[in-house]
């Protein structure tokens, strides 16, 4: 980016900054009322960051210059799928990747991170059911085997984190904690379906954590195999589920898909290998619209000009997931029950389906929370939907929007939008003035 190449001829040097709730970093747990910077490890002499790329549940996640991820804030005691996922304690650390490997992008969910290499490769980690059954490539004694079985471990950890914000600086991009990671299953509690969840026990994790309750829970470092030629340029983590983009815009994703948030059409629980999701093919307005107008060429057309032919730009939320296509159409799909998927209503979305009240405004990025969405128009306008108990719309109230609304607040008169982030239960934008 612009900013960010001229920032390096200038000689600046870019600064990580943190705050929110790390508590491997802050004193007695509190959260970081205010950013902080993150200082780079010894071990990373002469190494300078290059991206933030959020966290997960009480842990962060930054992109070194030469490619190293570098992890930190979490505790032993949080569990050792949780630990897995990110090096714990406030000193940042290299994630033990292959020597060999530069990190490009990275994600992170509840307890999973997921990542891709220059190359386009995937590497993924953490919660067993979040990771593929592939080609292990870490022998990690203490994170467990990973098994051939695929046991629908639905595993919910009582624990309300809240959300942490990190920031780079001078490059002007908000770090994507799209899967509003920093927050537990048992965020839906009360719901009909989260009563229906088998729950880990916590008491089994004793003070010794690498023999704790969950321990075999956990996944090392695996590739992610996709189809011979396959290139991914990007990742989403969401709760417990993960998407991957290909430079040739199509969709894949696994893990858990209860909520349809794997856009599959159905509520497979477990998908253990990347399935590609059909995002164009299938997408309309709605299926009876979509089967009235098959067989006549003119309607497909319209429905190609309005969905678009690839997919640009992919975010997960807690159990949703949201793309923006090249013709700027926002799809949606998951669970619905706070509006999230925006289709007027509080229905779960099993297939990629338009949020057809702002087909007419050219979308150009997304993200999701726990519970809500918020996506930037190619205008530089701020739209947002789903859950608002927290604010996390924007839109000066607290009640829950089922259509995307407009965020006109005067802090953004004037302003346009450049990237967006939300975190479980709050949202970040950049303007294009950073």
């Amino acid at each position: 980016e612009m900013d960010e190449d001229g920032a390096r001829e200038a000689g600046k040097e870019q600064v990580v900054l943190m705050w929110g709730y790390l508590p491997g970093v802050s004193p007695q747990r509190s959260p970081l009322l205010g950013p902080v910077p993150v200082r780079l490890p010894p071990a990373a002499a002469g190494d300078a960051w290059r991206d933030v790329c959020g966290g997960g549940c009480g842990f962060a996640m930054a992109i070194s210059e030469s490619g190293k991820l570098l992890t930190w804030g979490s505790t032993d005691d949080m569990g050792q799928s949780y630990v897995t996922a990110g090096k714990h304690e406030e000193t940042p650390e290299a994630f033990p990747l292959p020597s060999d490997v530069a990190i490009a992008r990275a994600d992170a969910g509840w307890a999973h991170c997921v990542a891709i290499t220059d190359e386009g490769v995937v590497y993924t980690w953490g919660w067993k059911e979040c990771v593929p059954t592939g080609r292990v490539i870490a022998d990690q004694a203490s994170v467990g085997t990973l098994e051939k079985d695929e046991r629908q471990s639905a595993i919910a950890n009582n624990q309300d984190n809240k959300g942490n914000s990190i920031a780079v600086s001078p490059r002007s991009q908000v770090s994507r904690t799209s899967s509003g990671a920093a927050s537990g299953p048992s965020e839906s509690r009360g719901t009909e379906e989260s009563t229906k969840r088998r729950r880990l026990s916590p008491a089994k994790q004793g003070n010794d954590s690498s023999t704790s309750g969950d321990e075999n829970l956990s996944a090392p470092p695996c590739v992610v195999t996709f189809n011979t030629g396959v290139k991914i340029t990007a990742v989403a983590a969401g709760g417990r589920h993960t998407l991957a983009l290909s430079d040739f815009g199509q969709v894949w994703g696994w893990g858990y898909g209860g909520e349809g948030q794997l856009g599959l059409g159905s509520r497979i629980r477990t998908v253990s290998s990347p399935h590609p999701i059909p995002c164009i093919e299938s997408t309309s307005y709605g299926k009876d619209r979509l089967s009235a107008m098959k067989g006549n060429k003119n309607a497909e057309g319209q429905i190609n000009k309005v969905t678009g032919n690839r997919v640009t730009a992919i975010a997960c939320g807690g159990r949703h997931s949201v793309v923006v296509t090249d013709s700027g159409a926002l799809l949606a799909f998951g669970w619905g029950l706070y509006g999230q998927c925006g289709q007027g209503n509080t229905d779960d979305v099993l297939s990629p389906t338009c949020v057809s009240a702002i087909l007419g405004v050219k979308m150009q990025d997304v993200a999701a929370g726990l519970w809500h969405t918020v996506s930037i128009s190619a205008d530089g306008d701020v739209y947002s939907f789903g859950g608002n108990q927290f604010g996390q719309l924007g839109i000066g109230s607290d009640q829950a929007e089922t259509i995307p609304k407009l965020v006109d607040a005067p802090s953004l008169e004037n302003k346009n939008a450049r990237s967006v982030s939300c975190g479980a239960r709050h949202s970040a934008i950049i303007t294009d003035e950073g």
